[in-house]
C-alpha cells in the first residue's frame, strides 16, 4: 500500500503539497493505460507546441498560447482566431473557428449545411488538458494536414481558454490533487466566479460574453473540458451526458446509441475505456456503487441541454500524469468530430426537431420537470477498473480516508443512473415580467429567450405565487446568498404596465425560460436573489398612531379577536413580543403592504389572454 500519511506530522504544510503530488505522480505511472493510439510525434517542423516541446509537463501561458494560435491562423485559411469577448483585466477571450472553406459565420455555416462543434477548455482554469489536446488537434486538422477530413461536414469553435484571468493566476501549488502540469491556473475568475456555476445567472462578465457568442452559433455538440477529483482507478476519461430528463428524448437518444456507443467503441479499442462520471455512494469508495446525477442548467453540460443541444462533460482523471490526460483528451475531441462529422445531417435534424418540439403547445401539455434525484432502487452492474485499497485511521486528525494501491482490482459495482423527476410544474401560455426588473429581462436575452413588450397596460388575471417562510444562506454561494422557500399559488387580477416583457413560450429556448422564471426551479432566478427586494418591508406604523386604532379595529370586526387568540395561543412566544403584536396588528390594517413575499413574474394559461395583448413595435 502507499500510505503517503507517514512522514506528514513532521513534514509541515510546506512539504503536504509536494507529498501529495508525488503520491500521485507514483500511483499515474501504474494508472495510465499503455495501450492506446499514437499522437502525432515532437517533428522539429516548428509547429510542435509549447506543451509538447516541453515534453508534456507544462502548459503554456496566455501569451505563448495566444501566440500559438495566431501563427496557426496565419498559416493556414481554414483557421481564423478571433475574440468573443473581453475579461474583467482586458485579456481577449479567444476563439478559434476552423471550416475548411473558410465560413466563418453563423450564417456561412448554416447555410453550408454544416454541423457546428465547440471545444471548450479552461473553465476551470488549473484543469486545463483541452487546451493542449485542442491546439494540438486545430494544428493536425488544418496546417500539418494529416486529419484534414475532421472538416468535411463540421466546423470546429475552439476555445482554448475560457477563464483567461485565472490561467494568470498561475502555480505550481494550485490544485492539490492533480498531477501536473508543472504550474496550473486558478479554478475561478478574477472576480471569484466559478464559471461552471453561472450559466443561468450569468452574473461574470465572461459568461455573458459566452452567453451572446452561443446564441449566436447555438453549437450542435458542446465538449466542455475539465480534470476531475475523488478516487484512484485506472479510468483515465470519465463523462458526463444528460441522459434522465434534461435534454429533448430524441436528442437523448442520438447521444445515447449514436454518440456514446460509438465514443465508447472507438476510445476502448484506443485503449481509454471510458467510466461514467458522478459521485461515489459513500465518498471515496468505489466499492459502494456510482450514483450518476442529473445536472442543472447552472453547469454547462446541464445548460447546454435546456437549450436543446446536447454536450459532453469529460472529466480526465486528476492522478493520470499530464501527457496521459492530455492525450486522452485529444482523442475524445477527434473521435467527437468524427462521429458529429459523419453524422451530421441526422444530429441537424434532430436538432432542429428538438426545437420546434419546445415550441409547439403539445410541449406543455404535460408536467415540465426542474429537478430530479437519482432513484436508489434502480441499478445496473458496471465491471469496475479499480486498485485495491483500503481505509486508514488517521493518528492526527481521528478520521479515515483511503490508500490505494498500485495492484489492479477488477469488482463489479452498482451503477445507479436512473433520474426521477421531484419538482414539475405546468408550463403556461406566457410569463409576464414587469419592465423594472431589468436584471432578468437581459438574463433572458442573453439565454436566447424571446418575448414582446407591451405597448400600453395590460390588466390581466394570472397566476403567480407568494413565497412563504423564505430564508437566505448565511455564507456567500458564488458571489449570492441564495434563497430557499416554499410558495402558495395565488390567481389575482394585476395591471402591468407598458413595457411589460411577455414571454411566448411557443419558442425553441421554452425549457430554459421555464428554468429562468419558474420559482419552482433550483436555478430560477429568484433563488439566485434577483427578486430579493420583494421580501423586504419598507413602510412601518408607529406604536402611537396604531394603539389608538385598534381598541376600534376589534370592535368593528369580532373575528379579529378569534385570529389574534389563536396567532398567540400557536405562537407563545408572540405574547412576550410588544412589537411582534404590533406587527401583527398592522397587517390586518389597510396600510400594510400586501405585495410583500409576492412574486412579481405573472403567468397565464390562456392563449387568448395572451392573443389580444398589444404590443410595442
Amino acid at each position: 500500500m502507499k500510505n503517503m500519511s507517514t512522514g506528514l506530522a513532521t513534514a509541515g504544510l510546506a512539504g503536504l503539497a509536494v507529498l501529495v503530488i508525488a503520491g500521485a505522480a507514483e500511483t499515474a505511472t501504474s494508472a495510465a493505460v499503455r495501450t492506446v493510439a499514437p499522437i502525432p510525434a515532437v517533428l522539429g517542423d516548428g509547429w510542435d507546441t509549447p506543451y509538447e516541446l516541453s515534453g508534456g509537463v507544462d502548459s503554456p501561458d496566455y501569451e505563448a498560447t495566444r501566440d500559438y494560435c495566431r501563427r496557426l491562423a496565419e498559416a493556414s485559411p481554414w483557421l481564423h482566431l478571433t475574440r468573443f469577448g473581453t475579461s474583467p483585466q482586458g485579456r481577449d477571450l479567444m476563439l478559434m473557428i476552423a471550416d475548411r472553406d473558410g465560413d466563418f459565420t453563423p450564417a456561412a455555416v448554416r447555410k453550408a449545411g454544416k454541423a457546428v462543434l465547440l471545444l471548450q477548455a479552461g473553465i476551470h482554469a488549473g484543469e486545463i488538458d483541452g487546451k493542449d489536446a485542442g491546439m494540438m488537434l486545430m494544428r493536425d486538422i488544418a496546417v500539418r494536414r494529416t486529419r484534414p477530413g475532421l472538416l468535411d461536414d463540421l466546423t470546429i469553435l475552439f476555445m482554448p481558454i475560457f477563464n483567461v484571468d485565472g490561467h494568470e493566476r498561475r502555480g505550481p501549488h494550485n490544485r492539490a490533487n492533480q498531477n501536473g502540469p508543472r504550474e496550473t491556473g486558478w479554478r475561478v475568475t478574477a472576480q471569484g466566479f466559478n464559471l461552471n456555476r453561472d450559466f443561468i445567472k450569468a452574473d461574470a462578465p465572461e459568461m455573458r460574453d459566452w452567453l451572446t457568442l452561443f446564441s449566436e452559433w447555438m453549437p450542435d455538440f458542446l465538449i466542455d473540458s475539465h480534470v476531475s477529483d475523488g478516487a484512484d482507478f485506472r479510468y483515465v476519461i470519465m463523462y458526463g451526458l444528460e441522459l434522465g430528463g434534461n435534454l429533448d428524448p430524441d436528442l437523448s437518444a442520438w447521444a445515447r446509441d449514436v454518440y456514446l456507443d460509438g465514443l465508447e467503441d472507438g476510445l476502448e479499442a484506443e485503449g481509454y475505456p471510458l467510466m461514467p462520471y458522478g459521485g461515489f455512494r459513500t465518498w471515496q469508495d468505489p466499492r459502494s456503487g456510482i450514483r450518476v446525477w442529473s445536472s442543472g442548467p447552472r453547469y454547462s453540460h446541464g445548460y447546454a441541454a435546456v437549450r436543446n443541444r446536447p454536450a459532453l462533460l469529460l472529466e480526465t482523471h486528476m492522478f493520470k500524469d499530464h501527457k496521459t490526460r492530455v492525450d486522452a483528451t485529444y482523442h475524445v475531441f477527434r473521435r467527437t468530430a468524427e462521429i458529429v462529422g459523419r453524422d451530421h445531417e441526422r444530429l441537424l435534424a434532430a436538432v432542429a426537431a428538438a426545437d420546434r418540439r419546445a415550441a409547439s403547445p403539445a410541449f406543455r401539455e404535460t408536467p415540465f420537470p426542474l429537478r430530479f434525484t437519482v432513484d436508489e432502487s434502480d441499478s445496473t452492474l458496471m465491471d469496475f477498473l479499480g486498485y485495491e485499497y483500503e481505509f486508514i485511521d488517521s493518528e492526527i486528525t481521528g478520521g479515515r480516508y483511503p490508500v490505494y494501491s498500485d495492484v489492479p482490482a477488477d469488482f463489479t459495482v452498482p451503477v445507479f443512473g436512473r433520474q426521477t423527476p421531484t419538482t414539475e410544474v405546468a408550463l403556461p401560455e406566457a410569463y409576464l415580467v414587469p419592465p423594472e426588473w431589468t436584471g432578468v429581462t437581459d438574463r433572458l436575452a442573453l439565454h436566447g429567450v424571446a418575448f414582446e413588450r407591451l405597448a400600453e397596460p395590460a390588466t390581466l388575471t394570472v397566476s403567480s405565487v407568494r413565497f412563504v417562510d423564505p430564508s437566505w444562506r448565511e455564507r456567500p454561494y458564488e458571489g449570492r446568498h441564495t434563497l430557499s422557500y416554499e410558495t402558495e399559488t395565488i390567481e389575482e387580477e394585476r395591471t402591468f404596465p407598458a413595457g411589460t416583457a411577455v414571454v411566448d413560450m411557443n419558442q425553441r429556448a421554452a425549457r430554459v425560460a421555464a428554468h429562468v422564471l419558474a420559482p419552482q426551479g433550483p436555478d430560477a432566478l429568484v433563488r439566485w436573489g434577483f427578486f430579493d427586494t420583494i421580501f423586504e418591508r419598507k413602510e412601518y406604523v408607529e406604536p402611537y398612531v396604531l394603539e389608538p386604532l385598534l381598541p376600534e379595529m376589534l370592535a368593528a370586526n369580532p373575528a379579529l379577536a378569534d385570529s389574534f387568540a389563536a396567532a398567540l395561543a400557536a405562537e407563545p412566544e408572540l405574547d412576550g413580543n410588544y412589537w411582534g403584536k404590533i406587527l401583527w396588528f398592522y397587517r390586518h390594517t389597510p396600510w400594510w403592504d400586501d405585495r410583500i413575499d409576492v412574486y412579481p413574474v405573472g403567468w397565464t394559461f390562456s392563449p387568448e389572454t395572451s392573443a389580444r395583448l398589444r404590443y410595442a413595435p
